[in-house]
C-alpha cells in the first residue's frame, strides 16, 4: 500500500530537472496570478475606485499593444536563447505590476497594466521553446500538466484574494499587489536556474514564416475568440455577483477555487485523448457546447435569492470547467503540433496572439453585453463560443491540405 502510493506521489513530480524547476517556477509565477485573476479586476474598481468601463477600456488597450510582442519575442527567444529572453519577460513584469500601487487615475492605469500584460503575453511565447525542449516527447502533454500545476497556484493565490476582497480595505488591496510582484520576482529567480537551450539557426527563407502560414493564422483567430472564455470567470462572474445578484461576496473566490480544483484533477486527462489536430478540433466544438450550456445559466441568478444564486453560479463554473479542460487541451495540441521545431518561439508567438485578442476585446466585450445588456448579452456570447468551436475542425483540415501532412 505505501508502495503503491509512493509510486502515486512519483508520477505527480517531473522525472528531469529542468522540468521540475520549468513546474516549481510556473507554480510560483501562478500563486501571483491567482490572486490577480481572481481580483485584479475588482482592485482597479473597488480599491482604486476606476469605473468598470474604464477598466474594461484600459484592460482593453493593454491587450491591443500586448498582440505583437508574442510574436517578436517568440522571434527573439528562437534566435537569443529563450531561457534568457524569459527571464528578461519576468523582471519586467515584477516592475509593472510594483507601479499598480501608484495608480490613481485613468491613463497611469493604462500604462500599469499594458507593460504588465505585455510582458506577460511575451514570456508565454518565450517559455515555448523551453516546453519543447526540455518536455520530452511529447511537449503537449507536460505543457498539460503546467497548467494543472498553474492551477494549483491559482486556487491558493484565490484564497488570498477572496480575503482581500472580503476585507475591501486599501491595505488589503495593497497587499494583494505586493503579493503578485513577490511570487512573479520567485518565479524569475528559479528559472535563472534552468538550462540554456541554444539559438535555433535555420537555412535561408521567409524570416516571419509563422505570420505566411494562413491556415494557422486561421486558427490563431479561432482560438483567440475562444479565448474570451478565460475571461467569463475572472471578469464577467465577479462584475454580476457584485453588481446584479444577491450572492455573497464569497461566492467569487469559490467559483475559481472549483474551476481551479478541477483543472488539477482532470487537465492531464483531458489532454492525452487530444493527441492530434483533428482530434483537437473535435475538443473544441465540445468546448464550445459547453460555453453556451454555461453562459446560459447565468442569467437566471439575477431574479434568485443569494443562496441559489450561489449555487446556481457554482454549477455553471462547473460546466465552464468542463470546456475551458477541452479548450486548453486542444489549444496545446494544435499550437505544438501544427509548429516547425525551428520556429517554435515565433509560431507559438503568433498563436498567442489569440490570447492577446481576447486580453483586448475580451474585458470591454463582456462587460457590455453581460453586464450592460444583462441576459440577452449571456446568450450572445454562448453562442459565439458555440459557433466558432464549429468552425475549428474546418480551419484545421484546411492545414492538412496546405501543409500535405496527416493531422487526424
Amino acid at each position: 500500500m505505501i508502495e503503491h502510493h509512493v509510486r502515486a506521489a512519483s508520477r505527480l513530480i517531473p522525472g528531469t530537472a529542468p522540468q521540475r524547476l520549468l513546474a516549481a517556477s510556473n507554480l510560483v509565477f501562478t500563486l501571483g496570478s491567482g490572486l490577480y485573476l481572481t481580483a485584479g479586476v475588482l482592485y482597479f474598481t473597488e480599491g482604486v475606485h476606476l469605473p468598470a468601463s474604464q477598466v474594461g477600456l484600459g484592460l482593453g488597450i493593454a491587450g491591443a499593444i500586448a498582440l505583437a510582442q508574442g510574436v517578436l519575442v517568440g522571434h527573439l527567444a528562437d534566435r537569443l536563447g529563450a531561457r534568457g529572453v524569459y527571464l528578461v519577460t519576468l523582471i519586467v513584469q515584477t516592475l509593472a505590476t510594483v507601479t499598480f500601487v501608484l495608480v490613481e487615475r485613468f491613463w497611469p492605469f493604462v500604462i500599469a497594466v499594458s507593460v504588465a500584460t505585455a510582458a506577460k503575453t511575451a514570456g508565454t511565447a518565450a517559455r515555448s521553446p523551453l516546453i519543447r525542449r526540455f518536455g520530452g516527447e511529447r511537449p503537449q502533454e507536460f505543457r498539460a500538466y503546467l497548467r494543472a500545476v498553474t492551477n494549483v497556484g491559482v486556487s491558493v493565490g484565490a484564497l488570498f484574494a477572496g480575503w482581500a476582497v472580503q476585507t475591501d480595505t486599501q491595505t488589503a488591496y495593497r497587499l494583494m499587489v505586493a503579493g503578485m510582484a513577490i511570487f512573479t520576482a520567485g518565479s524569475a529567480l528559479l528559472i535563472a536556474f534552468v538550462p540554456r537551450v541554444p539559438p535555433t539557426h535555420v537555412a535561408a527563407g521567409p524570416r516571419w514564416e509563422a505570420l505566411r502560414d494562413r491556415p494557422y493564422l486561421l486558427l490563431t483567430a479561432l482560438d483567440g475568440v475562444m479565448a474570451i472564455q478565460f475571461k467569463v470567470l475572472t471578469v464577467a462572474i465577479p462584475l454580476w455577483i457584485i453588481e446584479v445578484t444577491t450572492a455573497p461576496r464569497w461566492t467569487i473566490s469559490v467559483t475559481m477555487l472549483v474551476a481551479t480544483i478541477l483543472v488539477v484533477l482532470f487537465q492531464v486527462r483531458a489532454s492525452q485523448g487530444v493527441d492530434s489536430p483533428t482530434a483537437g478540433g473535435r475538443a473544441y466544438r465540445r468546448a464550445g457546447v459547453a460555453f453556451l450550456i454555461s453562459c446560459s445559466l447565468v442569467p437566471f441568478t439575477a431574479a434568485m435569492p443569494g443562496w441559489a444564486a450561489a449555487i446556481v453560479l457554482v454549477g455553471a463554473a462547473v460546466v465552464h470547467t468542463a470546456g475551458e479542460l477541452w479548450h486548453a487541451a486542444a489549444g496545446f495540441e494544435v499550437s505544438f503540433a501544427l509548429a516547425p521545431e525551428h520556429a517554435t518561439g515565433q509560431y507559438l508567438g503568433v498563436f498567442g496572439l489569440g490570447a492577446g485578442l481576447a486580453e483586448t476585446v475580451g474585458p470591454g466585450l463582456l462587460i457590455g453585453l453581460c453586464i450592460g445588456w444583462g441576459a440577452p448579452g449571456w446568450f450572445t456570447v454562448g453562442v459565439m463560443f458555440a459557433l466558432t468551436g464549429l468552425a475549428v475542425p474546418a480551419a484545421i483540415r484546411w492545414a492538412h491540405r496546405r501543409h500535405g501532412v496527416l493531422v487526424s
